[in-house]
Parts: structure tokens; C-alpha cells; sequence
């Protein structure tokens, strides 16, 4: 996973001030087509449900997972997870319905669902 501070994606997305100097790791995502849709899948090990932010502005969906600050209370030997929370910001496709966005968390996996609009969706037209 990549590790980027906020400053470095600022000219993609605004942030709040707070969020500014914040170190945040990119989530590894894995995106798939279904015949109503898309599935996005994001792996965000140590965030559950209530440590996650799923915000959508206009066809900008972000998501932001925080990690809790388990500091070990002994003295740390080796460390391949960084203390760093997850941030990933998507440009939906206008074909995708967003009134419909469907999230869930499952054991540091969230699944989205963006299911297409009626409009594009493919249609068999009756002949007569």
C-alpha cells in the first residue's frame, strides 16, 4: 500500500484543515462489473464500521477508514504496519445511480455496490 500525505493529493480533492498534515495510506481495491453494476472492494485491515467515513459529493465518492492507536505498551521490535489511517477518493461514472449506493463492512473489507442507472442498463426490446 501507498503511503501519501494529504498535501499531495490536495489539487484532487479539498480536505479539511484538520486532515491537511495527515498521513494516510491508499487502500488496495479490487473493482468489478456486474450486469446491474459495480463492486468495489477495499481492504482496510484494522478499521471496523464505526471508524469509517463513506461520503459522496457530487460523483466524488471518498473513503476514509481510522485506525485505532494501539501503541504498544512494551517496547516495539518490528513493525510492518504503519499507524497510518486509509483514503482513497473515486470519480464515479455518470452511469452509476447513486441514490442507490449500497456499503458494507465486513472484518476490514468494506463492499460497495454502484449499481448502474435504468438508462444505460442494457434492455430487450419487445418486437411486435
Amino acid at each position: 500500500m501507498n503511503a501519501v500525505t494529504q498535501k499531495d493529493k490536495q489539487k484532487q480533492s479539498v480536505a479539511s484543515p484538520a486532515e491537511t498534515e495527515k498521513l494516510f495510506m491508499s487502500p488496495d481495491v479490487n473493482i468489478f462489473e456486474t450486469e446491474n453494476g459495480y463492486v468495489l472492494e477495499a481492504e482496510m485491515p484494522g478499521v471496523n464500521k464505526d471508524n469509517l467515513e463513506v461520503t459522496l459529493d457530487a460523483n466524488s465518492l471518498t473513503i476514509v477508514g481510522h485506525r485505532p492507536d494501539d501503541a504498544p505498551t512494551a517496547a516495539l521490535l518490528y513493525r510492518e504496519s504503519r499507524p497510518a489511517d486509509f483514503r482513497r477518493v473515486f470519480e464515479l461514472d455518470p452511469a452509476i445511480d447513486t441514490t442507490r449506493i449500497h456499503a458494507q463492512m465486513t472484518q476490514g473489507l468494506l463492499t460497495l455496490e454502484l449499481p448502474k442507472t435504468e438508462a444505460v442498463k442494457p434492455r430487450r426490446i419487445k418486437v411486435e
